[in-house]
């Protein structure tokens, strides 16, 4: 009797596996998102219907937002001083620094005037504050 237990157990032992990834095999080929032509992809996501704001923002894209719902609730001085400290604070954001403070620049413009843009300009990322108001003004 246990003679033939064991032979069943290790007929199983063997056979089941094997059974198990060919069935799981056939499962997975046969659901429409496994199709090769792109109209029957249902599962998969595609860049074309990911939407702008699903997509991953960088930090750049965050801080230089922040700083702006802040040059606009406060003031422009706020927002530079708060860019040079994100700068110091994050050396990898350095890059990004004069693309930020001339976005900074036209936003002030865009709330102040240029002369009262103007008078908030300090030596934050090479002065790039200042050329972003004389740029948009």
């Amino acid at each position: 009797m246990t003679h033939t237990a064991r032979r069943i157990g290790r007929t199983l032992a063997l056979v089941l596996p094997v059974v198990m990834v060919l069935s799981g095999t056939l499962a997975v080929t046969s659901v429409p998102w496994a199709a090769h032509n792109s109209e029957s992809q249902v599962l998969t996501a595609s860049a074309q219907n990911v939407s702008k704001r699903a997509k991953a923002r960088t930090p750049q894209d965050v801080l230089r937002d922040r700083l702006l719902v802040e040059l606009r609730q406060k003031d422009p001085g706020v927002a530079l001083t708060d860019l040079q400290r994100s700068v110091e604070g994050r050396p990898s954001l350095a890059r990004h620094c004069m693309s930020i403070a001339k976005a900074l620049g036209r936003a002030a413009v865009e709330r102040y005037g240029p002369t009262r843009a103007h008078r908030f300009s300090r030596p934050v990322c090479d002065t790039s504050f200042a050329s972003g108001v004389a740029q948009f003004s």
